[in-house]
């Protein structure tokens, strides 16, 4: 089962196991303890979002839990220009490690900028340290784009997700349906 934050107590209760997203890591490592996860992506706010109001939990739950979530950026299939902006209206920072550009998850470049740039591990944990003393109240998101010799062209990468949009809307695909299928 697909585990988010809402859906923990009821697999516990029901006794069932399950997959976690970032939303339900981000809760469960607070509760643990644990101030830093990795992860492939996060989700954030999907296309056509204006009509649907399909924005995923992980947004809300990193404007509200203290843990760095270290990732290759937003899935790509997202509206990446509306999850920066999410993130910014929530007071969450978002980090490019060696990068000042947010990386599109298969691919280096998005065309957007983040909020802040580190130049390695160091300035990363000097970052999160500062973010917890001073308050910053959200988690942070330290956007790591993927190595040169794997990443896809942002054109490679735009054409599959158009492909995979047009496989979506022939199926009917909505809502938690989007991401497992694309």
């Amino acid at each position: 089962m697909k585990l988010s934050r809402r859906d923990i107590a009821a697999a516990v209760a029901g006794k069932r196991d399950g997959a976690t997203t970032v939303a339900a890591t981000m809760a469960l490592a607070a509760l643990a303890g644990v101030q830093v996860f990795a992860t492939g992506g996060i989700g954030g706010v999907h296309r056509g979002a204006r009509e649907t109001w399909d924005i995923s939990a992980d947004l809300t739950e990193l404007a509200r839990t203290q843990v760095l979530v270290v990732c290759a950026g937003a899935k790509s299939i997202l509206d990446l220009a509306a999850t920066l902006e999410y993130l910014e209206t929530a007071g969450v920072p978002v980090l490019g490690l060696g990068t000042s550009e947010f990386p599109a998850f298969y691919s280096r470049q998005s065309g957007l900028q983040v909020s802040a740039s580190v130049q390695n591990s160091a300035e990363a944990a000097a970052f999160w340290q500062a973010h917890r003393a001073l308050g910053g109240g959200s988690g942070a998101i330290l956007a790591v784009p993927p190595p040169d010799e794997t990443a896809l062209a942002p054109g490679e990468t735009k054409a599959a997700i158009g492909r995979a949009l047009e496989r979506l809307v022939r199926a009917g695909v909505r809502g938690q349906a989007v991401t497992p299928f694309c």
